[in-house]
Formats: C-alpha cells, structure tokens, sequence
C-alpha cells in the first residue's frame, strides 16, 4: 500500500510539471493576444482620428472664402491677423490683414481719394478719425483709437470688416499726427502701418480751395447745407461761382508755410514704409495712380471709381477775385509756376 501510495505520488509529481507549463503558455498567449488587441486597435483609432481630421480640413476649406495666400517673407511684418472684440472673423481668419494711414491736408483732394481706395473691395478706409479733438489729447488717446481701428473694433459705412484686405483712415497733419511724430512713428513701424502720403503741389489753388470751403460753411449755397464735397457738375458750378479775395501781405508766407509743414511730415515718417501720392498726377491719370497704390498695399487690381466732381476747374484767374493783385505779387518769385497751372 505504501508502495502504491508513492507510486501514486510519483505519477503524481511526474504529471504536474507539464499542467504548471501549460498553464504558463496560456497566460503568454493570453498576454500576448491583449496586446496585439492593444495594438490593433490602437491602429484603428489613429486612423479613424486621421479620417475625421482630413474630413474637418476639408469642411474648412470649403466654408471658408478667405485662404492664406503665398507672400514675400520680406512682407511678414506688414501682414496682420486681427482678432476684434466686437464680432468674429472665423470665416476670413486666416486672411490677411495689412494697415494704412492716408496722411494729407484739407482740400488736396483726400476725399476724393479715399472714395476712390473705399471703392475697393477688399479695403475699410474710415474717413477723419482725429477729427474729435477728445481722440488727439495725447499719446495715450491717439494709440487707443489707432488700436480700435487696426483691431477692426471701428465701425464706419466704409467698413468691409469680415474679409478686409486692407484697413485704415485719413489723418490730417491739423491733427494731432505733427505734435507727436516720434512717437507715432514708432507706433506705424512697430505695427507695420503703411503710410500714403497725398499732397498738392499747388498750394495757391488748395489756398483758394480752403477759403471757398470756409465761405460755404457760413452761407451753405446748395439748398442751405454746407457741402465739401459735390457729386454733380451743377452742384460744382453752383460752389466755384463764390471768388475769395485773397490776403496778398501774407500770401508768400502763407505759401511758404503750407509747403514747410508738408516737407516737415515727410522728414517726421521717412523711415515708414510710405508711398507720395500728389493731387496733380492723380487729377491726370487716376486710374495708373491708384493701381500704383494697389500694388502698394499688395491688393488685387480692380477699376475703382468715385461719384465725387471737381470744384474749381480751369484757370485760377477764374477763381481768384483779386486775381490781379495775386498775380503781380507771384510773378518774379518761386511760386509764380502756381498762377499758370490749369486742371
């Protein structure tokens, strides 16, 4: 029996090892089919993730009308992407926005101008905007107000603000821009702002401009409204027929100031990226001076108009009233070229 008994137990012993071995190759196979399961699906995740993906990339690009576009790295500074507060730019955000200043005096023909760039359209141009003085008190105010309209915060008729191309306004050098050119300069070449310079080159014919401008603000001769800009020629004959005698004591110095203040702004913006924009080659080909402008601000060509029609055409002795006085004063001295420019 004791025999049995240990023949039993060494069977016994003899048996077990394989049954210890087999159990150990199963948990292996077991692990090993986790992990591949693992694997697997991890495999399917990532390409299920990578469907979705491309489907959302497609989505976008078929909602979106607004793409980037390939520039010159030289331009990366000058390109922005605006993120306003008062709406969302989703659909045109990967467009790119750049920024202007139009600088300029009254009466050489910037809103004419500005109809003309507005008429684009990819472009916000917004008019006077330092023309309330509570916007110019000072450094602070002047690059807050700078700061709504580059954001897109600034809301206008002109404004285009979802996929504008090009965003800016007029600033006259009356206001605010010459008492502060250092550190508004600053402020146009750490932002990347784009200057456009536009100025006559006949000061005698914007002087005479600037008084009937200032007659018609007290007698409003178009149905008792003040208009500074016209856009019919009956309405243009009605304005020119007023003739303002001109102050001939202070005629030269007049001249000579308005050309200083001109030459001094473009000595405060030089080292902006700018372009200069004069009235009298605008008035002869608008169409060549505005696609120079285009190409300025990298904007697609187009036909641009404007409803707006000159004031006072022809020879100025049509429109001086002391015409004869103001010629004998010019004639011998730098401004006499003034008196014969006739457009």
């Amino acid at each position: 029996m004791a025999e049995l008994l240990f023949s039993f137990n060494k069977d016994t012993l003899t048996i077990k090892p394989p049954k210890k071995a087999s159990l150990v190759l199963r948990l292996m196979l077991s692990a090993f089919a986790m992990v591949c399961g693992i694997y697997i699906c991890s495999i399917c995740l990532k390409q299920m993730n990578l469907q979705n993906k491309n489907k959302f990339l497609f989505f976008d690009d078929f909602e979106t009308p607004c793409n980037d576009t390939v520039v010159d790295r030289s331009q990366t500074p000058f390109l922005h992407y605006p993120k306003p507060k008062t709406f969302n730019r989703s659909e045109c955000a990967g467009n790119p926005v750049r920024l202007f200043a139009i600088v300029s005096m009254q009466r050489s023909g910037s809103g004419w101008f500005e109809t003309l760039l507005n008429s684009h359209v990819n472009v916000s141009s917004n008019g006077e905007i330092f023309g309330p003085k509570s916007r110019r008190d000072n450094v602070s105010s002047i690059v807050k107000t700078l700061d709504r309209v580059y954001n897109l915060d600034w809301f206008t008729s002109s404004s285009k603000n979802e996929c504008s191309a090009a965003i800016g306004f007029k600033w006259m050098l009356n206001q605010g821009l010459m008492q502060h050119p250092k550190e508004i300069a600053e402020y146009f070449n750490d932002r990347g702002v784009n200057v456009i310079f536009l100025f006559r080159r006949n000061m005698l014919r914007r002087l005479v401009s600037m008084l009937a401008n200032a007659f018609d603000k007290g007698a409003k001769l178009l149905h008792g409204v003040h208009m500074s800009h016209v856009h019919s020629p009956e309405e243009a004959s009605l304005l020119s027929k007023y003739k303002p005698n001109i102050n001939i004591t202070s005629l030269k110095s007049d001249l000579r100031g308005m050309e200083s203040t001109s030459m001094k702004a473009l000595n405060y913006f030089n080292a902006t990226r700018h372009i200069i924009i004069y009235y009298e080659d605008l008035i002869r080909d608008p169409s060549q001076k505005m696609i120079e402008v285009e190409d300025f601000l990298k904007l697609p060509r187009m036909n641009l108009t404007s409803q707006q029609v000159k004031i006072h055409k022809g020879a100025l002795s049509e429109h001086i009233e002391n015409w004869d006085e103001v010629n004998k004063t010019l004639t011998g001295t730098a401004y006499e070229k003034f008196l014969q420019a006739d457009y």
